[in-house]
C-alpha cells in the first residue's frame, strides 16, 4: 500500500514537470509568434541572402593538330550588382556611371528604340525594336501602345520615378532601367551595363566604385574565333540566349545575361564547352551590409573539344573547292556557284576535312553589316552544304544498285545487257545513255557509266529493292555525326507519289534521290571498308580545360557500328573492281585525272540533271588495296566531272604526298572533261 502511494506521488511530480516545461515553451512560443510577431517578421524581411556569380570559362575548339579554332579572350564589363546596390538610388546611380562613360567615348548597352534628337524624341528602328517593344508593351511593362516617343518616355519615367530635366539624361536611364527589366535584373541576375570597356575605363570605375553604389568592374570571358575561314559551318558560334531559349534552359542554370552555343559544334557540345560559373552566397541586412558570406561554389571551366579536321587537310579543301568552282564557271557553266566536299578516315570514319563554298569568316559572323551581307547573298554562303545540302548524286548511285543486282541475282557479273544508247521500256520514262556501249558486262558498264545497263538492272529489281539497299548503305540515312545534318530523300521510300517507270530514273541516280556530301563520303566508305558502316564523327576527343586529362576518345577500336553489309563477298568485289577501272581501264570516266596517278584509287563519276546545268558528283577511296581515305565532291551545276574529281585529287595529293594545294600546277585538259 505503501509502495503504490510512492508510485503515484512520483507520477504526480513528472506530470507536472512536463506541464511546467511545456508551459514556458507555450508561453515563449507566443511570445515569438503574437507578441513580438511583427518585430521577427521584419528582421527576416530585412536579412536577404543574395548570390554573386562569376563568369564562367568557356572550353576551347581545336583541330586534331592542335590548331585552336574556338579560345577565349579575358575582357571587363561594367555592372550594376543586385546585391550591393541601392534600390532607392538607382537612376542615380545609372546616370553617374553614363556620364563616366560617355565622357571616355565608351559604348554602353542601349536597346531602347526611341532616341532624343533636335529637341524630341522619336523612334528609332534598330535590330531589336520590335522584340523591344513587344516587350515595352506587354501587361509587365506599360500594357499598351502610344501614338508617339513622348508618350513612351512620360509614361516609362513615371513608372520608374525619373524625373531628370535633362531630356538625354532622362532618355538614357530609362533606356537603362527597361533593358534591366527585359533582363530580369534581381537577386539572380546582376545587369550588364557596358562591355568589353578599355583598361583606362576599368581602373576609373575602381577608383570611383564608393561613388557608384553597386557598381563594379567584372572580368568576363569573350569568345574569339580564330582561322576563322577554316571551318565556320562546322565550328559555329554563341550568342546572348534569347527569350525562348531562356524558358527551355532556365531550369539547367543559365540566365538571361548568359551566352550560348547558336549553331555548329558550339551548339551541339554546349553542355560540354559551358562550364560552371562560381557563386557566392552572402546574407546581407537591412541597411544594405553584408553580414557573412554562407556558402561559396568555385568555378570551373569548360571541358575542350578536338575535332578530327585535319587543319592542313581542311586547308586544301577550301582552296581546291573553292577554285574548281570558279573554273567551271568561267568555262562554260555560268550558273556554278557553289559545292561541298567531305573526305572521311575509312578506319574510323572521322571527318578529316568538309568544306563548303562559297564560305565565310566566322570571326566577322557578329559583325551586323557583314552578316547582313551574307544573308542577302543569293549564294547562300552560310548553308552547310556538306552536312545540309541535299543533292541528286547522279551516278556514283549506280554502284548500290550493282550490288543490289548481283545479290537478287537479277544479273551476274558476266551477264551482258546491250546498249543501243536510248532506253524506251517506259515511254513516259525514256533514259538515253551518254554513249552507244554495245554488249557490256557490269564492269565495263561501271567504268564507262552505261545508263542503258543500270536502267534495266533497276528495272529488273524494283525501288523497293534499290532503296533497301541504299539503306544499308546509310543513303537517306543519319551518319551520326554530332552537327545537325540533312537525313537526305530516297526515291520510292520517301516519295510522296510514285510510277512504276519512275524506277528506271532512280536507278541511275536520278528521280526523287538527294544525299548529302556527307552521306556520299560514308557510302564511298562503306564500300571501302567491306560493307562495314561506322559512325560518321567529327569529334575526335574531349579534354579537361587544359589538356591535361583525355575525357572521353573516339578511335577506331570504340566507334559505334551503324551496320554491317551480309553480302556475297565475291558481289561487293565485283562492285569494287569496277570502281577500279572507273580510274584505271583507258574507257573509264576518271582514267583522264587518276590514269598514272600514283596511288590506285577506286571511284565513281556521276553528273545529275536539274534545273540549269547539270550538277557533278564525284566519290572514291584510295588505295584501292588497302583503304584509308574515302572523298565525295559535289559541285552544284559544275558541268564537268574533272573539277569534281579534281578536288578530290587536290586532297590525295596532299594526304599522301604532303603536297599543297597549287592549281597552277593542275592542268586541265579539255579532251579530259567527261560528263556521266
Amino acid at each position: 500500500m505503501e509502495k503504490s502511494n510512492v508510485y503515484k506521488r512520483r507520477g504526480m511530480l513528472c506530470l507536472a514537470v512536463a506541464v511546467l516545461i511545456f508551459s514556458v515553451y507555450g508561453i515563449r512560443l507566443f511570445n515569438w509568434q503574437i507578441l513580438q510577431g511583427d518585430e521577427y517578421q521584419e528582421t527576416a524581411k530585412n536579412n536577404s541572402t543574395y548570390s554573386l556569380t562569376s563568369d564562367r570559362t568557356r572550353g576551347e575548339i581545336l583541330t586534331s593538330d592542335g590548331k585552336r579554332l574556338a579560345t577565349n579572350k579575358t575582357i571587363y564589363n561594367v555592372v550594376l550588382r543586385y546585391s550591393y546596390a541601392d534600390k532607392d538610388k538607382l537612376n542615380e546611380t545609372v546616370r553617374d556611371v553614363l556620364d563616366i562613360l560617355s565622357k571616355r567615348n565608351e559604348k554602353w548597352i542601349d536597346t531602347l528604340p526611341i532616341v532624343y534628337k533636335n529637341n524630341g524624341y522619336s523612334f528609332n528602328k534598330n535590330d531589336t525594336a520590335d522584340e523591344m517593344f513587344k516587350f515595352l508593351h506587354s501587361d509587365e511593362m506599360l500594357g499598351k501602345n502610344y501614338k508617339n516617343a513622348d508618350e513612351y518616355i512620360r509614361e516609362l519615367s513615371k513608372m520608374y520615378k525619373c524625373s531628370f530635366t535633362d531630356k538625354q539624361t532622362l532618355r538614357d536611364v530609362i533606356s537603362v532601367r527597361v533593358n534591366m527589366d527585359y533582363k530580369n535584373y534581381g537577386s539572380e541576375n546582376d545587369y550588364i551595363i557596358a562591355e568589353d570597356v578599355s583598361a583606362d575605363m576599368m581602373q576609373i570605375i575602381s577608383e570611383n566604385s564608393s561613388k557608384l553604389n553597386g557598381i563594379e568592374i567584372s572580368t568576363t570571358v569573350e569568345r574569339q574565333y580564330k582561322n576563322g575561314t577554316l571551318a565556320p559551318h562546322i565550328v559555329g558560334t554563341i550568342g546572348k540566349i534569347s527569350a525562348e531559349e531562356y524558358k527551355t534552359y532556365s531550369d539547367k542554370g543559365y540566365g538571361y545575361n548568359d551566352m550560348i552555343g547558336k549553331f555548329g559544334i558550339e551548339q551541339a557540345l554546349e553542355e560540354q564547352l559551358r562550364g560552371k560559373e562560381g557563386k557566392a552566397y552572402v546574407q546581407k541586412n537591412g541597411n544594405g551590409s553584408i553580414i557573412k558570406t554562407v556558402e561559396t561554389e568555385n568555378a570551373s571551366p569548360g571541358n575542350t573539344v578536338w575535332l578530327t579536321l585535319d587543319s592542313e587537310l581542311q586547308k586544301v579543301a577550301n582552296e581546291a573547292l573553292a577554285y574548281n568552282v570558279n573554273q567551271s564557271h568561267n568555262n562554260g557553266a555560268s550558273d556554278c556557284q557553289a559545292g561541298a566536299v567531305v573526305m572521311l578516315d575509312v578506319n574510323d570514319f572521322s571527318v578529316l576535312a568538309a568544306a563548303t563554298y562559297p564560305s565565310y569568316d566566322i570571326s566577322k559572323y557578329s559583325n551586323y553589316d557583314y552578316y547582313e551581307k551574307l544573308v542577302n547573298d543569293e549564294s547562300s554562303p552560310l548553308y552547310s552544304r556538306a552536312f545540309d545540302g541535299a543533292f541528286a548524286p547522279g551516278s556514283v548511285f549506280k554502284p548500290c544498285v550493282a550490288l543490289a543486282g548481283l545479290e537478287e541475282k537479277k544479273i551476274t557479273k558476266d551477264s551482258y545487257i546491250t546498249c543501243t544508247q536510248e532506253y524506251d521500256y517506259y515511254p513516259t520514262d525514256i533514259v538515253k545513255c551518254m554513249g552507244y556501249h554495245g554488249a557490256i558486262n557490269m564492269n565495263t558498264a561501271l567504268a564507262v557509266s552505261c545508263n542503258y545497263y543500270f536502267a534495266e538492272v533497276g528495272r529488273r529489281l524494283g525501288v523497293d529493292s534499290i532503296y533497301s539497299y541504299a539503306e544499308k548503305f546509310g543513303l537517306g540515312l543519319r551518319t551520326g555525326v554530332e552537327i545537325p545534318e540533312n537525313i537526305g530523300i530516297l526515291a520510292g521510300r520517301d516519295s510522296t507519289s510514285w510510277m512504276e517507270g519512275n524506277t528506271v530514273q532512280a536507278a541511275i541516280g536520278q528521280s526523287d534521290n538527294a544525299f548529302t556530301p556527307a552521306q556520299l563520303a560514308s557510302y564511298a566508305a562503306t564500300i571501302a571498308n567491306n560493307g562495314k558502316r561506322l559512325r560518321t564523327h567529327i569529334v575526335k576527343k574531349i579534354t579537361s580545360y587544359d589538356r591535361s586529362q583525355t575525357l572521353s576518345e573516339t578511335t577506331a577500336d570504340n566507334v559505334n557500328v551503324l551496320s554491317t553489309l551480309t553480302v556475297d563477298k565475291d558481289n561487293l568485289k565485283t562492285v569494287q573492281q569496277g570502281m577500279w577501272s572507273v580510274c584505271n581501264d583507258y574507257n573509264g570516266t576518271a582514267y583522264s585525272v587518276f590514269g598514272n596517278y600514283g596511288v590506285k584509287v577506286a571511284a565513281k563519276t556521276g553528273t545529275a540533271e536539274n534545273s540549269g546545268t547539270d550538277h557533278t558528283v564525284f566519290i572514291c577511296y584510295a588505295p584501292f588495296d588497302k583503304p584509308q581515305v574515302a572523298i565525295a565532291v559535289v559541285i552544284e551545276h559544275g558541268a564537268y566531272t574533272t573539277y569534281s574529281s579534281g578536288v578530290a585529287k587536290a586532297l590525295m595529293n596532299k594526304y599522301f604526298f604532303n603536297k599543297d594545294y597549287d592549281p597552277d600546277s593542275e592542268s586541265v585538259d579539255e579532251a579530259g572533261f567527261v560528263a556521266h
